[in-house]
C-alpha cells in the first residue's frame, strides 16, 4: 500500500485551479532534482518569440497532466467501475507526472539535429541512477521498470498507457488548454469537465459515453486549430529552423576541429554524441542561452550570425507557395550557391503537414508507437469508432492540409538581387 502524506499539498494553478497531491510517492518525485529541471526548459520551446506569452514550463505542463490522471482516476473510482484496475493507480499517476521527464532545452529541435529521442531518455532517467529511479524503488521495486514500460508503450495493461498517451490522454488534453492560455487564444478551449465525466474504462482500454461525442467533437476542432494557428505558425517555424541551423554549425565545427572560446562540458558531450544520463541532465533553456550568447562572439562568422540572429529574434523570413518540389528546392539551392550564400544555413525549404485526426482504419494492425482511435459506448454497450457517428469529425479527419514555405535571410539576399533570376526575385518578393 502506498503511504499517504500527513497533509494534502495543494499547487494553484492557471489551467486547473488547483493540482492536488495525496501521495507521499508523488510528493517526493516532483521534489526530485530530475523533476525541478523541468521549471527550466519551456515547454513550447522558441514559441515565445512568436506568442510573447508562451513562457510556461514542463514543470507546470507536466503537474497538469498529472491532475487530469487524478481526475480521471477517482471519477472511475467514485463509480465504482469494474473494467479499471485499481492496482494501477500508482503506476499511471507515476507514469502521467514523469512522461515529460526526458525532455531536454527546445527539445524538438535538438531531437532533430541529434538524431534522439526524448522518451528513451526519460526512461534513461526513470531506470537510471537517479532520485527519480530511488524514490520509485523505495515505493515498489518494480515500479521504475513498470512507468519505463508505460512510456515505451509496451505496458501489459492498455488501459494504463492510454491515459498518458492515446487519442484523447491527459497529455494532449493538458497542453491544449495550457498553451492556448499562455500564448492568449481561444482556439484550444474545451470542455474538459465534461470530457472527464464521459470517459469510461471498458475492456481494458478507455471510450467515451456515446452522449459526450460533442464535447470530443469540440476538443478535437481545438486540437486542429491549436496545430495550425500555434504549434505551424511559420514565425515559430522560422525560430526553429534557426536553432536548428546553430546547432548543426556547431556539431560541424566541432568535427572539424574548431576551438570554440566557449564550451561547457555538457555542451561538448552533446556535439560529440556521448551524453550520459548526468550530462543529459545538465542540459537545460539556461545552459543553450548561454552558449548562443557566447557564440555570438565565435570567430566563426556563420555560427556568430546565426546565434546574433536568434538571441535578437532577426528571423529569417519568408514565403509560402501552393506547391513544393525537389526541382525548384535543388534550383534554389544551386542559385544561392553561385551568389556566394551557403544553402546548407541560408536557405530551408518547409513543408508543414497534419492529420488532425488519425482515423483507424480496419484490417490494419497499429503498432505501439501509433495511437488507437476514440471509440463511443452506446447504452447496448456496443462500441463504434467517433467518426463513424461524427460528421464534423469525418470532415477533419479527411482534410490532409500541407503548407509550403521558404526561409531565408532577407537582408543578404537584397544584398545580391542583382545576381539573382528574375523568377526568384519574383518569388521571394525582392
Amino acid at each position: 500500500m502506498f503511504r499517504l502524506l500527513d497533509e494534502e499539498k495543494v499547487f494553484k494553478d492557471p489551467v486547473h485551479h488547483s493540482v492536488y497531491v495525496q501521495e507521499e510517492t508523488i510528493w517526493r518525485l516532483i521534489n526530485t532534482p530530475e523533476f525541478q529541471r523541468l521549471r527550466r526548459i519551456r515547454q513550447l520551446g522558441t514559441t515565445y518569440l512568436t506568442f510573447h506569452g508562451a513562457e510556461h514550463s514542463r514543470f507546470s505542463h507536466s503537474l497538469g497532466v498529472y491532475e487530469i490522471t487524478r481526475k480521471i482516476i477517482n471519477q472511475f473510482e467514485r463509480n465504482g467501475y469494474k473494467d479499471w484496475p485499481q492496482e494501477e493507480k500508482m503506476v499511471s499517476l507515476c507514469a502521467s507526472l514523469l512522461h515529460d521527464v526526458g525532455h531536454g532545452p527546445f527539445s524538438h529541435a535538438i531531437e532533430q539535429v541529434f538524431d534522439m529521442d526524448h522518451e528513451e531518455w526519460t526512461c534513461a532517467i526513470i531506470l537510471g541512477d537517479t532520485a527519480v529511479n530511488r524514490v520509485l524503488k523505495e515505493a515498489d521495486e518494480e515500479l521504475p521498470q513498470k512507468v519505463a514500460s508505460v512510456i515505451r508503450k509496451t505496458y501489459d495493461k492498455p488501459i494504463v498507457v492510454s491515459l498518458v498517451s492515446s487519442q484523447m490522454d491527459a497529455d494532449r488534453m493538458d497542453y491544449l488548454l495550457r498553451d492556448a492560455y499562455y500564448t492568449g487564444v481561444n482556439y484550444g478551449t474545451f470542455d474538459l469537465d465534461r470530457i472527464l465525466r464521459v470517459l469510461r474504462p471498458h475492456q481494458g482500454r478507455i471510450v467515451v459515453k456515446e452522449s459526450g461525442m460533442h464535447a470530443v467533437e469540440d476538443y478535437l476542432m481545438s486540437r486542429y486549430q491549436m496545430y495550425w494557428q500555434i504549434y505551424f505558425h511559420p514565425v515559430t517555424r522560422s525560430s526553429d529552423i534557426l536553432l536548428k541551423k546553430i546547432f548543426k554549425r556547431a556539431m560541424e565545427l566541432h568535427r572539424n576541429g574548431y576551438t570554440f572560446k566557449f564550451m561547457l562540458h555538457p555542451l561538448r558531450q552533446l556535439l560529440k554524441g556521448e551524453l550520459t544520463v548526468a550530462d543529459y541532465l545538465s542540459l537545460d533553456d539556461n545552459i543553450a542561452f548561454a552558449a548562443f550568447s557566447q557564440w555570438a562572439l565565435e570567430e566563426d562568422e556563420l555560427l556568430a550570425d546565426l546565434s546574433r540572429r536568434f538571441l535578437n529574434r532577426q528571423l529569417y523570413k519568408y514565403v509560402q507557395l501552393e506547391t513544393m518540389d525537389l526541382k525548384l528546392a535543388d534550383s534554389l539551392r544551386e542559385e544561392w550557391t553561385s551568389i556566394g550564400l551557403d544553402p546548407e544555413y541560408h536557405l530551408e525549404t518547409d513543408t508543414v503537414v497534419d492529420l488532425p485526426y488519425d482515423l483507424y482504419k480496419p484490417g490494419i494492425e497499429t503498432g505501439p508507437s501509433e495511437k488507437p482511435p476514440i471509440l463511443l459506448l452506446d447504452e447496448k454497450d456496443q462500441l463504434t469508432e467517433i467518426s463513424a457517428k461524427s460528421d464534423i469529425i469525418r470532415s477533419i479527419a479527411g482534410i490532409h492540409r500541407g503548407k509550403y514555405f521558404i526561409y531565408y535571410p532577407e537582408e543578404l539576399l537584397r544584398e545580391k538581387a542583382d545576381l539573382l533570376k528574375t523568377r526568384t526575385r519574383e518569388l521571394l518578393h525582392l
